[in-house]
């Protein structure tokens, strides 16, 4: 079974304060395929043992977990003040390059959809979202294409009629996710035609719609 996912110490009292009426944060109107340029005052180049390669499980996975999990709490404790998207966002392009793995829940394992969705929120936001793309779906509120904003989710119909793939929505259209196997965790358009093709729509997690 895949990787039981804790919210670290810590986290649990910055959470609180970024989901509780913090003013709206406007993503930025353009973003590059594999930068957020906005996002530079708040995140420190992505560290190169993530972009060189995907991160393999071994004896010290725990221990590159727990590194990236300090980092996002390091980050938010300092930016408490409505940009809780943004922070979000942050962690999410950190984690570019981790392989998929189907069932994965972490770093150390590599990530299926969901399971990547699930990690991002719960560590960069302290929201802990259902386990799967179809749950995921059921629990968020209907968002219409022309008001998504930068962390809502998007799902998409890639096999038959159920739910089946969910991912990040970042702005301009791009989305982040962990495709599927062979791949990893990347930067893709809705406009893509395969995307385009199996887009569901989008749904926003109650614990950031006032955000």
């Amino acid at each position: 079974m895949a990787d039981t996912v804790t919210a670290p110490k810590g986290l649990d009292q910055s959470a609180s304060l970024l989901l509780t009426d913090l003013p709206v944060f406007a993503p930025a109107t353009t973003l590059a395929q594999s930068t957020i340029p906005d996002l530079a005052s708040i995140v420190a180049p992505k560290a190169p043992a993530v972009a060189q390669a995907p991160v393999a499980a071994d004896d010290n996975g725990d221990d590159d977990d727990d590194s990236l999990v300090a980092a996002a709490t390091d980050k938010l404790a300092g930016h408490v003040d409505g940009h809780a998207r943004e922070a979000l966002l942050a962690f999410a392009m950190k984690l570019r390059d981790i392989r998929y793995h189907r069932g994965g829940r972490a770093p150390s394992t590599g990530f299926d959809c969901s399971g990547f969705v699930r990690y991002v929120f719960l560590h960069s936001v302290g929201l802990d979202l259902p386990a799967n793309s179809a749950s995921q779906f059921l629990a968020g509120l209907k968002v219409k294409r022309t008001d998504m904003k930068a962390g809502d989710l998007v799902f998409f119909r890639t096999r038959g009629k159920a739910i089946s793939h969910v991912g990040i929505y970042i702005d301009n259209g791009q989305f982040i996710h962990s495709p599927s196997a062979g791949k990893t965790v990347r930067v893709d358009s809705l406009n893509e035609a395969y995307w385009a093709k199996h887009f569901v729509g989008a749904k926003r997690p109650e614990g950031i719609s006032k955000i």
